[in-house]
């Protein structure tokens, strides 16, 4: 049976709801492949241009971290998958409980990629004036840390928005919003963690591994 107060005004079902919903998030995500898209583009093109620098470069990124890091947003990627398959089952209160350990996972992803830009900035490894590494190809360099930062940093910015969606949906399971018929908002928030997550795997072995074959 249908909630009315779940169902907006322009849909004629829950049904209907949930699969213009469904499409819109997919479209977005489209959007989100074309713009991560761009900076991998420019990624490639550099590293064939540079292949040497770019390896010493990411000798410079620390490998523990990034591999801890790894395994906390796969973990998050687990504890978002059981907030949707408990949303799907009625059970609000489990709902609660995988999100708010989502979100705890996402900030100290967030917290341990705090710690790698402050190594950063210690180590005069941001592009600029202070910039300070020792090769011959500086400006090479400078272009692996630029593209380092804009990749991540961006990274980080959807994860943020990610906790503040995640802040909404524990919210609203907080109220007992979610039910059996009505689910859509937490399958929606969990494709949108999931792609962030994905982006991730992308971002890993590219900036931590090259130079560490």
């Amino acid at each position: 049976m249908n909630n009315e107060k779940d169902l907006s005004h322009q849909f004629e079902d829950l049904d209907q709801q949930r699969e213009a919903s469904t499409l819109g998030m997919w479209v977005f995500l489209a959007t989100e492949v074309l713009f991560f898209g761009g900076m991998f583009a420019a990624y490639t093109l550099y590293r064939i241009r540079f292949p040497e620098v770019f390896a010493d470069c990411s000798r410079q990124m620390d490998l523990w971290l990034g591999t801890i890091n790894t395994a906390v947003l796969l973990s998050s990627s687990l504890t978002m998958a059981l907030a949707v398959n408990a949303a799907e089952r009625g059970r609000n209160k489990s709902v609660v409980r995988w999100i708010a350990a989502t979100m705890v996972l996402g900030m100290i992803f967030l917290s341990i990629k705090g710690l790698e830009y402050a190594h950063k900035f210690q180590e005069h490894l941001v592009p600029g004036p202070s910039f300070s590494l020792e090769s011959v190809h500086s400006q090479a360099a400078q272009l692996f840390f630029s593209l380092y930062f804009a990749m991540t940093g961006f990274h980080a910015l959807h994860m943020i928005i990610g906790l503040g969606v995640l802040t909404v949906i524990g919210a609203m399971a907080w109220r007992g919003r979610f039910s059996k018929d009505y689910s859509n908002p937490v399958e929606m928030a969990g494709l949108y963690w999931h792609f962030v997550d994905i982006v991730w795997i992308f971002l890993f072995p590219l900036l931590y591994l090259i130079g560490n074959r």
